[in-house]
């Protein structure tokens, strides 16, 4: 097996292009004007170090992890699919490590094509974000990369590979950082991760279906695919090089509403929702004790899916978000956008209760269950009351005091308009598709300001790479926003972590298609 040092990856030539003199977006807008060439700080250079250095604490110790990507049969619960997956396991095991120390872990490449690793919601050592051709040379079949960072902050998080549509396979698990000053109290705690697959059934794959979508509604010419250059996330030209898509049904939906969403609800029929890798016809149990007091961690893994989560005769107790805490809301049920996370506390009551993830205007959802007790289970079909009401959203929320951003006028505006649509399937930021080249320069302590306005008739999760942001208002700190049609939504972060980060929708396959770009520090 070969393996590829951090310095080898980046390669002269990888560091020539972050670093050199490219053009730049000014970022004030569709209407804006290319800047004069900027010079950006490479993501190995000596201001990510410095960062780095900053992360570290005395004392936290080395987690060291061995992680292999390959192909494999996975077993969702009575139906087996061939896919990708981490480990030969759905989601892929659980890495946690404690706030301060520093993980090492590396990535052995089984599969046919290259991939890497995201640190989703991460502040970390840019060179270390996983995002090929701009971080880090893609990691190539049969070979490995050792990525290590120090990880300072507590929270819910979660990795998955930055390469194509790899992220809507098996390729993804959760990422616990503890809290070595833990302040909440509870008896149990539950990892739950939210997913839409397609993956291996009756020859589906996520490059098929993007493969359809980009066509268009009804099958016409694609007709906008053609605003700027280069592809995201691997791009166009990387889902024309993975293996051959396989004859399938059509996975193009129709009709899928939500007025909790603005409207359109997705565009991909996926014939399964599941909890932690199960389908509802054999969910997984979790088991408690009644009154137990219990801490649940939600991770939307999905591809193209929101999921209105409750759990059956119980209220949750919002007490995070994307890793950091709020303010203390109770509601019966919650509202996840691709990328985002929550934790929430129930205390358990005694009987047997659904745990169930409603796939956000398709009808269809995902289960899992709590038993405190003796009793049948409820069927794989089981809508709780708690689904019907109105689900809590991150606009309800207020950061918890110590982690408030402090209001400060922005010194920066970056304005990014939402754009595309169902029938040219032409997602875009500003009306142009991702290309490496165009970055939108900030620079080290400034406050900016994202505004973003979507002109689409969709919604879109919108998440920034290497930074938390804070919404409007002593809003909550966040990595990954709902932005709702027509809706113009303005969110602050503190230019405190030098690179190339990415900014994209986190639907797989609007990312995919272009809507995805870069904001540079400017050296």
């Amino acid at each position: 097996m070969r393996t590829t040092t951090r310095r080898a990856v980046l390669g002269a030539g990888l560091a020539s292009a972050a670093g050199g003199l490219l053009t730049a977006c000014s970022g004030s807008g569709s209407g804006s004007k290319p800047e004069k060439p900027v010079a950006y700080v490479a993501p190995d250079g000596k201001e990510v170090a410095a960062a780095e250095a900053r992360r570290h604490r005395a004392g936290g110790s080395v987690r060291e992890v061995r992680l292999t990507a390959a192909r494999t049969t996975l077993d969702l619960g009575g139906r087996k699919v061939a896919s990708w997956a981490y480990g030969d396991v759905l989601p892929g095991r659980e890495v946690r490590l404690t706030a301060g120390d520093t993980l090492a872990l590396t990535l052995a490449n089984h599969l046919p094509e290259p991939t890497s690793l995201h640190w989703h919601g991460l502040a970390l050592r840019n060179d270390m974000d996983g995002v090929p051709d701009v971080t880090q040379r893609p990691v190539r079949p049969g070979g490995s990369f050792t990525y290590r960072f120090a990880v300072d902050r507590p929270g819910t998080y979660w990795f998955h590979p930055h390469s194509g549509t790899q992220q809507d396979r098996g390729l993804y698990a959760p990422l616990i950082v503890e809290d070595p000053k833990e302040p909440l109290a509870y008896d149990k705690e539950w990892v739950v991760v939210l997913d839409d697959w397609v993956d291996g059934v009756d020859g589906s794959t996520p490059d098929a279906v993007l493969a359809e979508l980009a066509k268009g509604m009804g099958h016409g010419e694609s007709g906008g695919m053609d605003h700027g250059g280069g592809g995201g996330m691997g791009g166009m030209h990387h889902m024309a090089a993975a293996e051959p898509a396989q004859d399938g049904p059509s996975r193009m939906l129709m009709g899928a509403s939500s007025p909790v969403l603005g409207g359109d609800a997705g565009d991909v029929a996926y014939p399964y929702y599941l909890v932690n890798g199960r389908t509802p016809d054999a969910p997984q149990t979790f088991s408690a004790k009644p009154g137990d007091r219990i801490r649940i961690r939600f991770v939307n893994a999905g591809g193209d899916t929101a999921f209105r989560v409750a759990l059956g005769g119980h209220r949750m107790t919002v007490t995070h978000t994307d890793g950091f805490p709020v303010e203390h809301v109770e509601t019966e049920s919650l509202l996840l956008g691709m990328g985002e996370r929550y934790d929430v506390l129930v205390t358990a009551g005694d009987g047997v209760f659904p745990l169930t993830a409603l796939a956000e205007g398709k009808k269809r959802t995902a289960l899992a269950l709590l038993r405190t007790g003796g009793g049948a289970a409820p069927a794989a079909d089981v809508r709780p009351a708690e689904l019907d009401r109105t689900p809590l959203t991150a606009g309800r929320l207020k950061a918890a005091g110590p982690v408030r951003l402090e209001e400060r006028r922005p010194d920066r505006t970056l304005t990014f308009e939402l754009t595309g649509s169902m029938e040219r399937y032409d997602w875009a930021l500003n009306g142009r598709r991702y290309a490496p080249s165009e970055r939108y320069p900030v620079a080290a302590g400034e406050r900016v300001r994202l505004a973003f306005v979507n002109r689409s008739a969709m919604w879109h999760p919108m998440h920034l790479h290497g930074h938390t942001f804070a919404l409007p208002g002593g809003g909550p700190r966040k990595d990954t926003a709902v932005v709702l049609p027509g809706q113009r939504l303005e969110v602050d972060f503190d230019a405190d972590n030098p690179g190339l980060w990415m900014l994209h929708c986190h639907n797989v396959y609007h990312a995919e298609s272009g809507m995805m770009t870069l904001l540079g520090y400017r050296k």
